[in-house]
């Protein structure tokens, strides 16, 4: 089973293509959860911690019923991210966490398509600071990744490329 992550800031395209790539592969995604969770970005500690537990757990359950491939539209350094930004720090279980799902191939999607508001979103204004905080994350882990650019129709015709080149 290959996993693969769509990475990045927020209104980027991750959950609508999550959602398409797992149709045309006829296989599972895993959407975000804290979108099933919350409701604004005025949150507590347990409400991430909450978060990062249902975010694993989707995973591992997706897992047996998925066909050769996973899309997974987050995961957990994601969940540290919004944890620093908004709370001002990041509660240890989600590094333990981390460490229970390892993606074969991170896509970073870019900041180059319309930011569009959701209710949840919030950091329209902050985009080029957010996406750089999501690099430096996967610098810092020395996590390979491949970036993800161009409108809707590129951004999918990449992804499919290298998900087809990891499935051989």
């Amino acid at each position: 089973m290959i996993k693969v992550c769509l990475y990045g800031p927020e209104s980027t395209g991750k959950s609508f293509l999550a959602a398409k790539l797992a149709r045309n592969y006829n296989t599972e995604y895993v959407p975000e959860v804290a979108k099933e969770f919350i409701t604004s970005n005025n949150f507590t500690l347990d409400d991430i911690i909450r978060i990062g537990q249902a975010q694993t757990a989707r995973i591992i359950e997706k897992l047996k019923t998925a066909s050769k491939v996973l899309f997974c539209d987050t995961d957990l350094i994601t969940t540290q991210i919004y944890s620093r930004h908004y709370l001002g720090l990041v509660p240890p279980v989600l590094y333990e966490l981390e460490k229970q799902v390892s993606y074969d191939h991170y896509f970073l999607f870019e900041i180059d398509v319309p930011w569009v508001a959701d209710g949840l979103r919030d950091l329209g204004h902050r985009r080029t600071e957010m996406y750089d905080v999501f690099r430096q994350e996967l610098v810092k882990r020395n996590v390979a990744w491949t970036d993800v650019r161009g409108n809707y129709e590129q951004r999918e015709a990449l992804i499919r490329a290298k998900v087809d080149e990891l499935l051989r």
